[in-house]
């Protein structure tokens, strides 16, 4: 009986990954998973100049690479350059770090900071005896894409459904009316769908089910 349930346990796995994937494609779309598979086999080639690659390398086209599909979860450039950059170094590091390793500007630096602060991706530490300010970035990768997830419902998904639902409000009398009536109906169905699914994956992510689901 034992082996039996055993048995299922991969199965669950799949099914989660499939769950978080698809959602993922919800999000992001075709274009950016496009985009992501694209970049990494035209830059990449051969798995074996992957693995030549040294830390420096990998560090600067992860960067690279991180800043070109962060347009496609909802933040810019710089702000997912910078992301990118306090996820490949262990300690946190300063303002004038990333500024220098970067080569931004102070002000957009802070910004963007600032930004990834507000998503929840990134934290301040303090450092004793030091009054620079050090940043470190949320390392666990499920956290990063629930909160993600989570910040995209909350500035898009929700005021863009709440808008479509007034619209759709209208009053229609001809045929012409009434079928661009129904579109804005469905067009609404369908947000309200994707924000209920959104709300699902962070009650699985509070109650911690989605992670134990993929990692046991």
């Amino acid at each position: 009986m034992i082996q039996q349930e055993n048995n299922k346990s991969p199965y669950i796995q799949y099914y989660a990954l499939i769950f978080i994937f698809t959602h993922w494609l919800f999000f992001c779309g075709k274009e950016a998973f496009l985009k992501f598979i694209s970049y990494f086999f035209g830059k990449f080639g051969k798995f074996t100049i992957f693995v030549s690659m040294n830390y420096k390398e990998t560090q600067h086209e992860f960067i690279q690479l991180w800043g070109s599909l962060g347009t496609n979860w909802g933040i810019n450039k710089a702000m997912a350059q910078i992301h990118a950059l306090l996820l490949s170094v262990e300690n946190p590091i300063s303002t004038d770090e990333i500024m220098e390793e970067l080569k931004f500007s102070r002000s957009n630096t802070n910004l963007n900071v600032r930004a990834l602060m507000d998503w929840g991706l990134v934290y301040k530490k303090h450092i004793l005896g030091d009054r620079k300010e050090y940043f470190v970035a949320e390392k666990d990768m499920w956290e990063v894409a629930f909160k993600i997830i989570r910040e995209r419902r909350r500035r898009e998904i929700e005021p863009v459904g709440k808008e479509l639902k007034e619209l759709a409000g209208f009053s229609a009398t001809t045929f012409e009316e009434k079928n661009f009536k129904l579109v804005l109906e469905n067009i609404t169905e369908v947000t309200e769908k994707l924000n209920s699914f959104a709300g699902t994956l962070e009650k699985l992510d509070k109650l911690n089910i989605m992670k134990w689901l993929i990692k046991s």
